[in-house]
């Protein structure tokens, strides 16, 4: 299978809420209800993508931003490939597109929970340039513990705040 073989496509309705659903419930640990797939693809649509191969959905991220203690963050909820789709660059292809939509949308971060236990998504994260903010002990309904993974983007540097370096030709005395 070639990566060009894979068709990445923006959610756009109640036809892609049955996919993610399937590929969410099938491989992660938590169980969401239909309620949780609807407030994150209904208030934030363009922050779920879904990955085809052959029409087949092997693959979503699910996403949402706002405000949060005087910032603005986007937060990464779920991030599925079909296990026989796993090392191929999909995930890394869906979290991208995610994170430039939220870049460009003025988030200053983005967090997310990851299971102690899963490397590859770890592995995956830290590539991207995600941090271990903090353990979460107990975190999850299964028991297992968190890490709070968190990526922050670059502040623009506002012209006020740059200070100039004096030239020794200022500094000396005429």
């Amino acid at each position: 299978m070639e990566s060009s073989e894979i068709e990445y496509v923006s959610y756009s309705g109640e036809e892609h809420l049955p996919l993610i659903m399937g590929l969410v419930d099938k491989e992660l640990s938590e169980p969401y209800s239909i309620f949780t797939y609807r407030y994150f693809v209904y208030l934030w649509p363009q922050l779920c993508f879904l990955a085809f191969h052959r029409g087949t959905c092997v693959g979503t991220v699910v996403c949402k931003m706002g405000e949060h203690r005087n910032t603005y963050r986007g937060y990464i909820a779920m991030l599925v490939v079909v296990d026989s789709y796993r090392g191929r660059g999909i995930a890394t292809q869906l979290v991208t597109r995610s994170i430039k939509v939220m870049m460009e949308s003025g988030c200053d971060e983005v967090t997310l929970e990851a299971e102690v236990s899963n490397k590859g998504a770890l592995a995956l994260y830290g590539r991207l340039g995600f941090i271990r903010a903090k353990r979460l002990f107990r975190y999850y309904l299964n028991g297992v513990d968190a890490f709070r993974l968190k990526l922050l983007f670059p502040r623009p540097t506002s012209p006020l705040l740059k200070l100039e370096k004096p030239q020794m030709s200022e500094l000396e005395d005429d």
